[in-house]
C-alpha cells in the first residue's frame, strides 16, 4: 500500500504541474478572437513602446520562448497569430524577458549560462548512463559501474534543478514585467485581469513542468538497464 501511495505522490509530482498549465493554456485560448490584434502584433507593439526594435518577434515550433542570444521573442503559431488572452499574455511574458535582458537582469543572465550547460550535461549524462553497464562488466568492479550510473542520473536531473532554482526569474517576467505592462497600455478587457494572472502563473511554471516531464526520462533508463 504505501508503494502505491509513493508512486502516486511522485506521478502527481511529475504530471501535475504540466497537466496545469497545460489546462489554463487551453481554457483562456477561447474564444479564439477575444483580442482585436494577434500576440505577434501586441509583442511587436511592446517592445517598440520600450525602444527595442532591434527585438525579433518570430514564430516557431519550439515553444513560446525569448531567445537572448539571438534577441528573438519567440512564439508557437498559436500564439503568434492567435488572438485570445492566452496569446496576448504569453506574448506579454516573453516581453517581460525581453526587458529582463534589456535592463541587464541578472539572474536571467546566471539563467541562460546555466540552461545553455545544462543541454551539454545531459548529453553527458546520457552517454554515461549508456556506458555504466559495460564499464562495469569489462572492470568487473560493480562499484564503479553504479558510481558512473549513480553520475548518469544526477545529471539527467540537472535541467529540473536549474529551472526550479531560476524560477524567480519566471514570475518576474510575469508579475514585475507583463503585468505591469498589460496594466500600463490598457490592454486587457474588463474582467481579464485575474485570468491574466493565472495565465501569467502557469507561463512562469512551463519550463518547470516540462523540466518534470523530463525526469521520466531517468525512469526510462531504469528500466532499461534493469533489462
Amino acid at each position: 500500500m504505501t508503494i502505491i501511495i509513493l508512486i502516486v505522490a511522485v506521478l502527481v509530482i511529475v504530471f501535475g504541474p504540466g497537466i496545469w498549465v497545460q489546462r489554463v493554456l487551453d481554457r483562456y485560448s477561447v474564444p479564439a478572437d477575444r483580442y482585436p490584434g494577434t500576440g505577434a502584433g501586441l509583442a511587436r507593439h511592446l517592445l517598440d513602446q520600450h525602444n527595442l526594435q532591434a527585438i525579433k518577434v518570430e514564430a516557431t515550433e519550439d515553444g513560446d520562448h525569448y531567445d537572448p542570444e539571438a534577441k528573438a521573442v519567440r512564439l508557437t503559431e498559436d500564439k503568434f497569430s492567435g488572438r485570445s488572452l492566452t496569446a496576448i499574455t504569453v506574448a506579454a511574458h516573453e516581453v517581460g524577458h525581453a526587458l529582463q535582458d534589456s535592463d541587464g537582469y541578472a539572474p536571467l543572465r546566471i539563467r541562460t549560462r546555466l540552461v545553455k550547460a545544462t543541454r551539454g550535461i545531459e548529453k553527458l549524462g546520457a552517454g554515461v548512463l549508456m556506458v555504466s553497464p559495460f564499464l562495469g562488466i569489462i572492470t568487473r568492479a560493480p562499484a564503479l559501474g553504479l558510481l558512473t550510473f549513480a553520475a548518469g542520473m544526477l545529471t539527467l536531473g540537472t535541467a529540473a534543478v536549474v529551472h526550479f532554482f531560476t524560477l524567480p526569474t519566471e514570475f518576474n517576467a510575469s508579475f514585475a514585467r507583463a503585468l505591469p505592462l498589460l496594466e500600463e497600455h490598457k490592454i486587457l478587457k474588463q474582467g481579464d485581469h485575474r485570468h491574466a494572472s493565472r495565465l501569467l502563473t502557469a507561463a512562469a511554471l512551463t519550463y518547470v513542468s516540462a523540466s518534470l516531464m523530463s525526469l521520466l526520462n531517468i525512469a526510462r533508463w531504469l528500466a532499461i538497464l534493469r533489462r
